[in-house]
């Protein structure tokens, strides 16, 4: 796992918006980016800044996926039929982290990577440790029988912030999830607006 090069919440500030739309986000208080230039007025952004805004903020609204392992992904969502950007969406919530998160199993992004990494979840009742493994549609994604007691859990479960989304099949009383279908970029709740088109465009250059 490749360690996080800038802390979570300075993500927000970075890029001018709460993009998990946590109450806790620096941006509620302060609206301006970190640092002592934080402050100074924004030019406005050519089409390359706006392209390289959007791959920055879905990537990392995704716990700050590396460039390489995002480039990944990109490939393989172009290479596959269809809309570009609907399918890095997929892709992308496809990821055993994502689902995790989604399935409101624990509360940040960052969390679910470590929630994987450390051996807590099991896919179709294996061990399954890689926050990047891809989920098919149909898997079913549980907590470890001694896991399920976490306090990371139990307090997850009962955040009022988010609600588990439709393709995600949850019962917590188990704390199991099934992934039912890949969604599409109007299913996923970003609480901010996301532009996984301009993210194409990046790459297209």
């Amino acid at each position: 796992m490749s360690k996080r090069s800038s802390v979570k919440h300075k993500i927000d500030r970075r890029l001018g918006e709460n993009i998990w739309g946590r109450p806790k986000s620096p941006l509620n208080a302060r609206a301006y980016g970190p640092g002592q230039h934080g402050q100074r007025r924004k030019g406005k952004l050519s089409d390359y800044g706006l392209q390289l805004r959007a791959k920055q903020k879905l990537k990392g609204y995704y716990g700050s996926i590396t460039e390489k392992s995002f480039k990944k992904l990109y490939n393989e969502a172009a290479r596959v039929k269809g809309d570009t950007g609907e399918n890095l969406i997929g892709l992308l919530e496809s990821r055993l982290d994502a689902i995790v998160y989604r399935a409101k199993f624990v509360p940040t992004v960052f969390a679910a990577r470590q929630f994987v990494s450390h051996g807590h979840i099991l896919v179709n009742g294996k061990r399954v440790n890689i926050p990047s493994y891809q989920v098919k549609v149909g898997d079913k994604i549980e907590i470890r029988e001694r896991s399920k007691q976490l306090t990371v859990v139990l307090e997850a479960v009962q955040l009022a912030e988010r609600d588990v989304p439709e393709y995600v099949e949850t019962d917590h009383h188990k704390m199991t999830a099934t992934f039912v279908r890949v969604p599409a970029l109007s299913d996923v709740p970003y609480p901010v607006q996301m532009e996984p088109n301009l993210v194409v465009e990046f790459y297209s250059r």
